[in-house]
């Protein structure tokens, strides 16, 4: 029986001793899968969970990918790549994309600190949120449409680890813009957040590496300048990460990984 005092223990030791409760809760948070067994003690395990993020993010990747496959002889590039937008974005129940929009309205408002970060509170999307969601999802769309089968399959693979790998980073460069009055994302912090983004970023250089050793550079500079620039914008804008824009990072992120895979093909 897990402890009442499991938040003290070491995010890395708890998920040694519970690695099934701390990948599904991971699990559970990150995706849509219905797996229901001890769902009521995930609020032990959220900060052990992150440990499992990348890997979490590789079962996302493989799911879509071989989805895609198996229909690709049926469409068309661009109906695959609608298929492969909505299956990633859906496959967390449109969560990310939702602080893809309240990120939006805030980090682009005029307003001050606290402004913005009660705009990002609001569940109603405003134009600048949109506006952001929409070329995020075009952006998306014109990448994975632009390239052949043959290189879409890998590199749906690879974005979601490279998502959740810039959630992890995010967090170790950022501290939590919302001590006062907390918040989702706070409940995923840990004094080991920095060993945990290390170890992710390993991990996405190692599926860089099996994928393409040639892309692999490329593709690890598009993922570190985006996260770099957006903790950035929003340490100087709110003071740190919420939960909206650990979101925001992740989508982002994919897109520059996309984006990455085009360059790197001489498709732009």
């Amino acid at each position: 029986m897990v402890g009442s005092n499991a938040s003290a223990v070491s995010s890395w030791r708890l998920a040694a001793q519970y690695p099934l409760r701390s990948f599904l809760t991971a699990l559970r948070f990150l995706t849509i899968v219905p797996v229901s067994w001890k769902s009521d003690e995930d609020g032990k395990f959220f900060q052990a969970s992150v440990v499992w993020f990348p890997l979490v993010g590789l079962f996302i990747g493989s799911f879509v990918a071989f989805f895609v496959f198996l229909v690709s002889p049926f469409f068309s590039s661009s109906m695959l790549a609608v298929f492969a937008v909505l299956l990633l974005s859906g496959f967390s129940g449109f969560l990310h994309l939702d602080g893809v929009a309240d990120s939006g309205d805030g980090l682009l408002s005029s307003r001050p600190r606290e402004q913005a970060l009660t705009i990002m509170r609001d569940s109603r999307s405003g134009a600048m949120g949109v506006i952001v969601l929409v070329f995020l999802i075009l952006g998306k769309y014109a990448a994975l449409s632009s390239l052949s089968i043959e290189s879409m399959i890998p590199l749906l693979i690879l974005t979601p680890v490279a998502g959740r790998t810039a959630i992890l980073i995010s967090m170790a460069i950022l501290p939590y813009a919302r001590k006062a009055e907390g918040g989702l994302g706070q409940l995923f912090y840990s004094k080991e957040r920095y060993s945990i983004a290390g170890v992710a970023l390993l991990i996405f250089i190692i599926c860089c590496l099996l994928i393409s050793t040639q892309s692999a550079l490329v593709t690890l500079v598009a993922l570190l300048l985006t996260v770099l620039l957006f903790s950035r914008w929003c340490f100087v804008k709110i003071g740190g990460a919420t939960g909206d824009t650990l979101g925001a990072v992740c989508e982002y992120s994919e897109l520059s990984v996309a984006i990455a895979a085009l360059c790197i093909q001489g498709v732009i």
